[in-house]
């Protein structure tokens, strides 16, 4: 295992920043690489047990925290602009293709990671060979109203970093101990999500929504049907405006928005990493 930092360029609305990196190696010859973006409020550790899946199939995998998550700079709950995470992601994205030219990349995203890997992939889907995203934040849990999108906009103007909704960490998994885990975990944000950061994924929402079909690469789609955090319909939407021909979306009934802390994790992972083996090696 391996970790650094690395310093978002001039350019970016967060330049100048250190953000955390970690690579976990396989034992043996590297066949290719992961790069997987974690989700909202949490940061790359809470990903161990996935990575291991991964680096078993001899994947080396690397992570970042983004700006303001874990042991990255920056504000949790804010974001100066949505472009900043993505600035992350491109900046681990040279570093792996710095390190392991030639090996064929795939793209893993969660949650907010999700969005922020869509997101990516509409400039950057050439580096890749296939992307997964889980329970991708593609359409709000709960749909804001006319007014209270008004009152965000305005606030993340005027009042950028005033909390305006907290995530019910009940909802992250039906294991207690995960929950209770990630409630204890001190590189876990507790607080409320800032205005600015609110509206920031919003508008993101909906840009990879009308933006979806430019992306054509072999993407899956997993997510929890019981997921009260990102909507499932989402990924539907998204599902259903892909431009890929290669394409697949499963629900897995019963599930909540952490399908990789879910007790069906072992299931969900050892499906997730053959959908990848098999599109690696095409």
């Amino acid at each position: 295992m391996t970790s650094g930092r690395f310093t978002l360029p001039r350019g970016s609305m967060a330049a100048g920043a250190q953000l955390y990196w970690q690579t976990w190696l396989p034992a043996g010859p590297i066949k290719a690489v992961v790069l997987l973006v974690h989700g909202y409020a949490e940061h790359l550790g809470r990903y161990d047990h996935v990575a291991a899946s991964l680096n078993a199939q001899g994947y080396a995998v690397y992570a970042l925290d983004h700006w303001g998550h874990g042991k990255s700079d920056g504000t949790p709950g804010f974001v100066p602009a949505f472009s900043v995470f993505t600035d992350g992601l491109e900046a681990l994205l040279a570093k792996v293709e710095a390190a392991h030219a030639g090996l064929p990349l795939a793209l893993v995203g969660h949650s907010m990671g999700g969005l922020i890997a869509a997101t990516h992939l509409v400039t950057h889907q050439v580096h890749y060979a296939c992307a997964v995203l889980s329970g991708p934040a593609i359409a709000p849990g709960a749909p804001p109203s006319a007014l209270t999108l008004w009152i965000g906009r305005l606030l993340a103007l005027i009042a950028p970093r005033v909390g305006v909704l907290a995530l019910d960490a009940n909802e992250v998994s039906r294991d207690l101990a995960v929950v209770a885990a990630y409630k204890a975990d001190p590189q876990v944000y507790s607080g409320k999500i800032g205005a600015r950061l609110g509206n920031e994924m919003l508008n993101a929402m909906t840009a990879i929504q009308q933006a979806a079909p430019v992306i054509t690469l072999p993407v899956l789609i997993l997510h929890g049907a019981e997921d009260s955090l990102a909507a499932p319909h989402g990924s539907q939407l998204l599902f259903d405006r892909l431009g890929s021909s290669d394409k697949t979306l499963k629900f897995y009934p019963g599930l909540f928005h952490e399908i990789f802390n879910e007790p069906e994790q072992d299931m969900v992972i050892a499906e997730m990493t053959t959908w990848i083996a098999a599109h690696l090696s095409s």
